[in-house]
């Protein structure tokens, strides 16, 4: 067989950018404001004793975003939880005065179910944010308030935890934050995946050359701050369940307690930083990396135009920047492993 330079495929350049579905995807989000402010509304009036995000494997990551974004700016309870710990652990704190606030894309995820009609058994309220149309959780009764619309949890979840707090006080910029958002926010996202896409292939090429030497050697994930929750998504959800590959996630603060012995020369690490108050946590982990490791890349939200965004709410949304770098990179991961990122092995394949 004769293989010549013709036959090779070229490069991909901006694989799979949809500009406009991206930017119709994110208005969809923005737009449910006035929608959530409603529902709000009634629990704020009705009362509540607690704030509780619960979520299960992506959803949980997006649920450590709207807790570390409240975490210094509200006395209000907020409360993150596990939804299969809950389920077999509770939570004393939980009362029949709490409002519960969850996402579901398929609508029929076994624990969500089973969370929800735990909800409803306790006499609590629920915001259901469903993907799915007709699926189990938007059937009648079983949650207070069910909103269907794709994608966009992330936005969501910070619509409903930035509207609560800018009820209780803690959070005066909110009407001129989402207008602000609602400008810039879709194209700024998209202009991000342009100005990542070159990088992120050459990334995503030298990722997979790895992979053929070592595919047992895990990829290590570092975030801090609402870098956690994406880090986490990411390399839980994207990585692993959709493109089989090992890899470990390490908050930055307890990167000097563990991780930092088993690295050495070789070994792969991403490092994300974002913009908000726990940056500094990055920055030290970005200092040690060079001493001990050739095989890092970091990726600094800061290095994004962002344009027509205010500077002082850059840091609300560095995970959603991470996300559209991670938009790239997925498209040439799926691209250089040729390996589509619908398939599963055993996730949802059988009764397990």
């Amino acid at each position: 067989m004769i293989i010549t330079d013709a036959w090779k495929e070229e490069r991909p350049v901006l694989r799979g950018l949809d500009e406009a579905g991206s930017i119709s995807m994110v208005q969809r989000g923005l737009a449910l404001r006035k929608q959530i402010e409603t529902i709000l509304d009634d629990f704020w009036n009705e009362g509540f004793d607690g704030i509780w995000f619960i979520g299960i494997g992506g959803t949980y990551a997006s649920c450590m975003q709207a807790a570390v974004f409240a975490k210094s700016r509200t006395a209000m309870p907020v409360y993150c939880e596990n939804a299969a710990e809950f389920l077999t652990t509770g939570n004393k704190r939980f009362t029949d005065k709490a409002i519960v606030i969850f996402s579901s894309e398929s609508g029929n995820t076994k624990e969500m179910v089973q969370l929800a009609e735990c909800i409803k058994e306790k006499g609590a309220r629920t915001l259901a944010f469903i993907d799915t149309p007709g699926s189990t959780l938007t059937q009648d009764g079983l949650c207070t308030h069910v909103i269907i619309s794709r994608k966009n949890e992330q936005i969501k979840f910070f619509l409903c935890m930035s509207y609560l707090m800018y009820r209780n006080g803690d959070f005066a910029e909110y009407e001129d934050y989402w207008q602000n958002m609602e400008a810039y926010l879709p194209q700024a996202l998209v202009q991000v995946e342009k100005e990542s896409d070159a990088w992120a292939r050459a990334y995503a090429e030298k990722k997979a050359e790895q992979l053929q030497k070592r595919p047992d050697l895990p990829h290590y994930f570092v975030a801090a701050g609402n870098q956690y929750g994406a880090a986490y998504s990411y390399g839980m959800c994207y990585w692993e369940e959709q493109l089989w590959i090992r890899t470990r996630v390490v908050s930055c603060p307890e990167f000097f307690h563990g991780m930092q012995e088993v690295i050495e020369k070789d070994t792969p690490v991403t490092l994300y930083i974002g913009e908000d108050e726990q940056r500094p946590l990055a920055e030290r982990v970005a200092r040690f990396l060079p001493k001990v490791c050739a095989n890092y890349a970091i990726i600094d939200t800061k290095e994004f135009a962002l344009e027509g965004i205010k500077p002082q709410y850059r840091q609300f949304i560095s995970h959603l920047v991470m996300h559209a770098v991670n938009n790239r990179v997925d498209a040439y991961l799926e691209y250089y492993l040729r390996h589509p990122m619908t398939i599963r092995r055993y996730y949802r394949q059988f009764e397990y």
